[in-house]
């Protein structure tokens, strides 16, 4: 069965299975971090850390797409034998973010003295001196994780996802360690875990580059005598809209922290947060698949190979299905998991649950499509959708969270509700794509 069918179908499957296996170790380790920084940190200061990373996240999206710019030419260069412009993409792309990382660290590096962390992240005083070194820590060790962790964005445009997926796990297993270790042997501050837990990603991704740029990628190692500033205009052309995209998407997702810290409390950021790991389980294997198919969509695509897209997208609307069943036996079981996991009551709300388990199926059926869309490069239409619904994301979530009553339940529905016009709009456009029928705003 596994070997049946289609080349890239036997490529998809294999890579999906090994990537459930890998994706099965990583949640084992965050079941098991979770619960192992909660209680050596306490609500308040895990509160501040997750909030602290949120914030740092940000960064991330002014790469201005270039990341998903280069997975999806990488892979139409693959598909089209363009061997020598699949490099000069790759090392294009290594200087256009080296030069957007490196001026976002020194602005960031003159601005953090006038920066008050304790006010931000609403910490005790006493913690200000240790924020304000840990933010620039965390800030420097992200962003050259960041530029490093483009070796995971070609493996996936090689329709690697099982390798790519396997650099996560392997660097939370690390910062586990090194957790285990301060814990066992030093102090386990706020500080000292921040610390150890921003470097132990950068030693992986290290590590990793070196080895695939030597071997298996030394065709496409990147190079100053192949960087050619030209094509940065041909991947920020597509990266633009994608990077717009992914504006939004942190305006939708990464404020929901800083919203629930401003308006419920850092407490309750917590219970955001172990609520969101739970259910999201069932997005991250989905997403498994979905990001499996990504680069194999652009494949297809180039090729014209319908029947086989069509196929593949019907098979993960069944698998949706059996999503939706997993979501609502995971409500059933939410409370006692909790406990289970935790290790001791945390008092997450049910309705927060309900709202969680709510998100995840409206983003998932979402993302069946969108991924589609995505692959071709077709996404001027889901640009304007998604500008349109971040605008009232924010004001949305802070109504239902605070003058609705609903807390961090609010702002978690804020957000199913925001993604809900792409999920009704989003297969519109993919039927139109597979069928040859796209014209206008759908085809751009």
């Amino acid at each position: 069965m596994l070997n049946r069918g289609h080349k890239r179908s036997v490529k998809a499957r294999k890579n999906i299975l090994a990537s459930f296996v890998i994706k099965g170790i990583s949640i084992l380790i965050g079941l098991i971090f979770v619960p192992l920084l909660y209680n050596h940190l306490g609500p308040v200061e895990y509160g501040i850390w997750i909030t602290l990373t949120s914030i740092i996240a940000w960064v991330i999206y002014f790469d201005i797409g270039l990341g998903n710019g280069l997975r999806n030419r990488f892979a139409e260069a693959l598909a089209k034998n363009e061997h020598q412009k699949a490099r000069i993409y790759v090392s294009t792309t290594y200087a256009g973010f080296t030069i957007i990382f490196g001026t976002i660290f020194i602005i960031i590096l003159i601005l953090n003295p006038f920066l008050n962390w304790s006010t931000i992240l609403k910490a005790p005083p006493e913690l200000e001196h240790q924020l304000s070194f840990l933010a620039i820590f965390v800030l420097g060790f992200f962003l050259l994780r960041f530029i490093l962790q483009l070796l995971m964005v070609i493996l996936m445009a090689d329709q690697r996802a099982a390798l790519s997926g396997a650099i996560g796990p392997a660097s939370n297993l690390l910062s586990l360690l090194g957790t285990v270790f301060v814990i066992l042997f030093a102090t386990p501050t706020l500080l000292n875990l921040g610390m150890v837990m921003s470097a132990a990603p950068l030693i992986i991704l290290g590590t990793a580059t070196i080895y695939f740029f030597s071997r298996d990628y030394k065709r496409y190692r990147p190079s100053i005598k192949t960087i050619r500033f030209k094509y940065f205009k041909d991947l920020a052309n597509l990266g633009i809209r994608f990077f717009i995209i992914q504006v939004t998407v942190v305006i939708i997702m990464s404020t929901n922290s800083i919203i629930i810290t401003q308006v419920v409390g850092p407490e309750a950021v917590s219970q955001y947060h172990i609520a969101n790991k739970y259910f999201g389980i069932a997005m991250m294997l989905f997403v498994i698949i979905s990001n499996t198919y990504w680069s194999a969509y652009t494949e297809a695509y180039v090729k014209k190979e319908f029947t086989w897209i069509k196929k593949v997208n019907r098979n993960l609307i069944m698998v949706w299905g059996g999503v939706l069943i997993g979501l609502a036996l995971m409500l059933v079981f939410a409370k006692d998991f909790y406990r289970l996991w935790i290790g001791k009551e945390v008092g997450i709300p049910f309705m927060l649950s309900v709202m969680m388990a709510l998100f995840n199926a409206v983003y998932i059926w979402y993302i069946i499509f969108i991924y589609f869309i995505n692959a071709t490069g077709k996404i001027t239409l889901q640009l304007y959708i998604s500008v349109v619904v971040a605008i009232f994301n924010i004001p949305l979530s802070i109504f239902l969270a605070g003058p609705m009553g609903m807390g961090a339940a609010g702002v978690v529905l804020g957000s199913a509700l925001t993604y809900l016009p792409g999920a009704i709009i989003a297969p519109f456009q993919y039927y139109k794509i597979v069928n040859q029928k796209d014209t206008g705003i759908w085809a751009k």
